[in-house]
C-alpha cells in the first residue's frame, strides 16, 4: 500500500550514514553550533519561547479566551500535552509528535512524497560526500537549518543521534520562516496549516513514524472558539483547503483526521506543480496560502495529464515542461485563482530561468536514476515503481483508513 517502502534496487536502499562533518560546500559562518545536538530541543516541554519581535509580527490571531488561564509571566504552563497547546501563543514553537496533528487539506501530491521516501531510502546523498537528505529537512523543519553531523545508526526518531547547525534556543527570523505551521483549536487540537508533505514523508520513511517528534511554528491559538466560528475562521483567513484531488467541493468534516499516506487522495496537478517549482514559479517569499494549488487548479484547464504516461520519465518530464512553459508564459497580471495574478503567485518571467533545457533546474529534474545525482522525478517514479501492484484504495474523504505506518 502506499507509504510501505519497496524494495528497491538493493544497492540504494540501504542508508550509510557518514560520521565524519559534511564536506565544506555550505555557509561555514554558523560552524560553530555543529556540536550542539538536535535533542538540546527538550522534548518533554511542548512550548519552546516565544518568537522575537520580527517573527511575532507576521500572525497576531488569538481567539479571546486562548491562554488566559496560563500564568506566561512566571512561565508556569498546565500539564498534558492539549493544555499546553491551548497556552501556546502566535510564534511560539511547539513540540508535537506526529500523531497529533490534523491536517486541514485532503489531497496532497504522492509523488512528491515518493520523491522524499526514494531520496531518503538511498545512499546516492552519502556517495557524493554529503548526508541523507532527510536529516537536512529535519533540521530545517524544526528550525535549525541542517544538518551538521550524522553519526552512524542515526534516526529521526532519535534527535540526540545527529546534530544541527543552528542549536535550539539560537534560531533566527530565517530559521523560523523555514518550519511548518500549526493553528490551535477548539480543545488544544493541532491544525497543520502547512507541511502536509513533510511532514507525511517523516511519518513514512523508515526511521520516522507516528512518534516522531518535530517543534511547528504557531500561527494563531484559536482554541477559545465554539468549533463552528473556528472553521469559520479557518476558511476566512484561507488556512484550510477545501477542494479534493479533482477539484471538487468539499466539508470540514471531510477532511482527514491524521496524516497519512493511506488517509489523503493523490492530487496529480499538485505533485505536477511542485515539479515545475524554480522553473515555471518560484514562491514569493509572502506565498498564499495553499500556493501550489491555486497553480494546480489553473492548470487543470490547460495541462491534460491523461495524454501524457507518468510512469514515463520522458512524458512526465513533457508535461512538466509543457506546464511550467505555460506558467512562466501567460502574462504577469493574469487572474491564476483565488484573486491572484501569476506574478503574485512566483511566475517566472523566464522558463528555466532563461537557461537551455539541458541546464538549469530542469537539467537537474532530468537526470535519470543511474546519474550520481538522480532528479527529483528520477526518484518519485523509481520508488513509486517498487510499490505493492494493487496498494491499497485510500478512503473515501471524511471516512478513516488504514494509517501508512501505525506503530
Amino acid at each position: 500500500m502506499p507509504g510501505t517502502p519497496g524494495p528497491g534496487p538493493a544497492s540504494d536502499r540501504t542508508p550509510a550514514p557518514r560520521t565524519s562533518p559534511r564536506r565544506k560546500t555550505r555557509k561555514q559562518s554558523r560552524g560553530t553550533a555543529a556540536g550542539l545536538t538536535a535533542a538540546a530541543l527538550a522534548l518533554g516541554s511542548a512550548v519552546a519561547g516565544g518568537a522575537p519581535a520580527a517573527a511575532a509580527s507576521t500572525a497576531t490571531v488569538n481567539s479571546p479566551t486562548a491562554a488566559s488561564k496560563c500564568d506566561i509571566k512566571h512561565g508556569a504552563r498546565p500539564a498534558g500535552a492539549a493544555a499546553k497547546a491551548k497556552c501556546a501563543r502566535t510564534g511560539d514553537l511547539l513540540d508535537v509528535t506526529l500523531d497529533q496533528l490534523r491536517p486541514t487539506q485532503p489531497s496532497v501530491g504522492f509523488d512528491q512524497i515518493y520523491y522524499k521516501l526514494g531520496r531518503y531510502s538511498s545512499t546516492k546523498d552519502e556517495q557524493n560526500g554529503d548526508f541523507n537528505k532527510r536529516f537536512d529537512d529535519w533540521c530545517e523543519t524544526n528550525g535549525q537549518e541542517e544538518a551538521a553531523t550524522v553519526p552512524a545508526g542515526a534516526t529521526l526518531t532519535k534527535p540526540s543521534s545527529f546534530t544541527c547547525t543552528v542549536a535550539v534556543g539560537k534560531e533566527t527570523d530565517e530559521t523560523r520562516a523555514a518550519m511548518k505551521t500549526v493553528v490551535v483549536g477548539p480543545g488544544g487540537a493541532l491544525y497543520l496549516t502547512d507541511g502536509h508533505h513533510t511532514l507525511t514523508s517523516f511519518l513514512e520513511t523508515a526511521d520516522g513514524g507516528p512518534k516522531m517528534h518535530i517543534r511547528l511554528r504557531v500561527t494563531a491559538n484559536l482554541s477559545g472558539l465554539s468549533t463552528s466560528a473556528f472553521w469559520r475562521t479557518m476558511e476566512d483567513k484561507k488556512w484550510v483547503w477545501l477542494r479534493d484531488e479533482n477539484n471538487r467541493p468539499i466539508t470540514t468534516a471531510q477532511l482527514p483526521q491524521r496524516l497519512g499516506l493511506a488517509r489523503f487522495h493523490d492530487d496529480r496537478y499538485r505533485s505536477l506543480v511542485y515539479f515545475t517549482r524554480d522553473i515555471g514559479y518560484q514562491a514569493p517569499a509572502d506565498a498564499a496560502e495553499y500556493l501550489e494549488f491555486l497553480w494546480g487548479t489553473w492548470l487543470r484547464d490547460r495541462v491534460d495529464l491523461g495524454s501524457y504516461d507518468l510512469a514515463s520519465p520522458a512524458s512526465y518530464l513533457a508535461a512538466v515542461r509543457d506546464a511550467s512553459e505555460t506558467m512562466s508564459g501567460t502574462p504577469g497580471d493574469t487572474v491564476i485563482s483565488d484573486g491572484r495574478t501569476a506574478d503574485e503567485l512566483g511566475r517566472m518571467a523566464e522558463w528555466n530561468d532563461g537557461k537551455k533545457p539541458t541546464g538549469g533546474e530542469f537539467g537537474k529534474l532530468s537526470a535519470p536514476i543511474t546519474d550520481a545525482k538522480p532528479g527529483k522525478l528520477a526518484y518519485a517514479l523509481d520508488y513509486r515503481g517498487h510499490l505493492p501492484a494493487k496498494p491499497n484504495k485510500p478512503a473515501k474523504p471524511g471516512q478513516p483508513g488504514k494509517p501508512g505506518r501505525d506503530k
